[in-house]
């Protein structure tokens, strides 16, 4: 497994407790790719004699491969070992991917607007590095200073600590950085994490709760929200 560099990166001066950085997570919240692993994940398990239907899917999404593997099998019984059904689906998912995933809507305008404001950001995504590099290569230029993948901390989501990684790669207070999800186990990973959580429900529902703020578009974030839910916190 590959070990997260901690090494600090540097944050713009932003003032004595606002905004510091902000962590976006990747699959159904910055690109469109949730319908991309669920065809993997359908399709390899229709061909293998065990069709899933639609009532699974919000039971898949946005999990740590390995939650989902153990989903998949505990209620399929298909005899395959974790392992070799890991590399299938994964296989199946780039495949579908290598022609690019598109931006989740509003997505292009948030990258833009970590771009010109010079906001420190990170990509935290439960993905394994092969997919999360593939994804950053179809984007081309992108304002990510760098990227946390699920097969690089010893627990990824819903555990907080793919976010509490970044967090410390840029010594900031998890107070003042802002996690954007969209699935339900990674809005309870930056929670536990400590840090304001935006919300974007791709497939499975999210309530509003203290701390979290619940969206219906990327296209609703702006620089005012971003500070104000800091505001808030600290």
């Amino acid at each position: 497994m590959t070990t997260v560099d901690t090494t600090t990166t540097s944050l713009d001066e932003t003032g004595g407790r606002g905004l510091q950085a902000v962590l976006v997570d990747m699959d159904g919240t910055l690109v469109d790719t949730e319908h991309f692993w669920w065809q993997a994940e359908s399709s390899l398990f229709a061909e293998l004699g065990h069709p899933l239907d639609e009532t699974h899917r919000a039971q898949v999404v946005g999990g740590p491969m390995t939650r989902v593997i153990d989903y998949l099998l505990g209620i399929t019984g298909l005899q395959l070992s974790p392992a070799e059904l890991t590399v299938q689906i994964n296989q199946r998912f780039v495949d579908l991917l290598d022609g690019g995933a598109p931006l989740m809507p509003g997505a292009e305008e948030l990258l833009r607007l970590l771009a010109e404001q010079r906001i420190p950001a990170a990509l935290v995504s439960a993905s394994h590095r092969r997919i999360i590099d593939l994804v950053l290569k179809n984007l081309g230029d992108h304002p990510f200073a760098f990227s946390v993948a699920g097969d690089e901390v010893t627990r990824t989501k819903p555990h907080p600590d793919p976010y509490l990684a970044a967090v410390a790669r840029f010594g900031a207070d998890p107070a003042r950085c802002v996690v954007i999800e969209d699935a339900p186990l990674g809005v309870q990973a930056g929670e536990a994490a400590g840090c304001p959580v935006i919300a974007v429900p791709s497939v499975a529902p999210i309530e509003p709760a203290p701390g979290r703020t619940v969206l219906r578009s990327l296209a609703e974030l702006d620089l005012e929200l971003l500070r104000s839910v800091v505001a808030a916190r600290v």
